[in-house]
């Protein structure tokens, strides 16, 4: 039974980053049709976006803990150490960074630009640590279905900024423009 549960969480995952990636692309596709970032909080594209990621996101957890196999000997210690730190530090400083941000900045409301503190170095800093609180993740998960949903995180993450940036010279202009030229996309 847990088999099925597995697959079942898996495909329900991966269905729903797939219509992420379908949503977004039409968006880079047809000027007129705006996924992300959404375009208001009370938006059709803010409520679906947020609901697909929980789609994706509930059933991965419920996938890691189905898969999770415990790991016995030095390689556990090293493995779950390592995955550790990573996983807390990476969404630890996600959460922080996306606090001091504002939250409903992040989700794409035009709450002022923010160049300095973790921006002065990135111009997404939360997709840079995330990266690192997913591979820890996928250390402790220890687990082939679990690391291709990570990865998947990852290349959503890694293509993310492709949609925000067009948003954001639009809405803080030569702003922006000079901030692009100065900070690097990522590090």
């Amino acid at each position: 039974m847990t088999g099925v549960i597995s697959q079942f969480a898996f495909w329900v995952s991966l269905s729903s980053a797939g219509l992420i990636f379908l949503l977004a692309s039409i968006s880079v596709k047809n000027s007129k049709f705006q996924f992300w970032p959404p375009p208001g909080k009370k938006s059709w594209q803010h409520r679906t976006f947020m609901l697909l990621f929980r789609i994706y996101l509930y059933p991965l957890v419920v996938l890691t803990a189905l898969q999770f196999e415990i790991l016995e000997g030095m390689k556990a210690v090293i493995q779950y150490g390592i995955g550790g730190v990573l996983l807390l530090f990476g969404f630890g400083l996600a959460f922080r960074i996306t606090l001091a941000m504002g939250w409903r900045n992040a989700f794409g409301e035009k709450r002022g630009l923010r160049t300095t503190g973790w921006f002065a170095r990135s111009r997404n800093p939360i997709y840079v640590v995330t990266w690192i609180g997913l591979l820890g993740w996928a250390l402790i998960a220890n687990s082939l279905p679990v690391s291709i949903l990570l990865a998947i995180w990852a290349l959503l993450y890694l293509l993310a900024p492709l949609l925000e940036e067009p948003w954001l010279e639009k809405e803080y202009g030569e702003e922006y423009l000079e901030y692009k030229r100065q900070t690097p996309r990522f590090l």
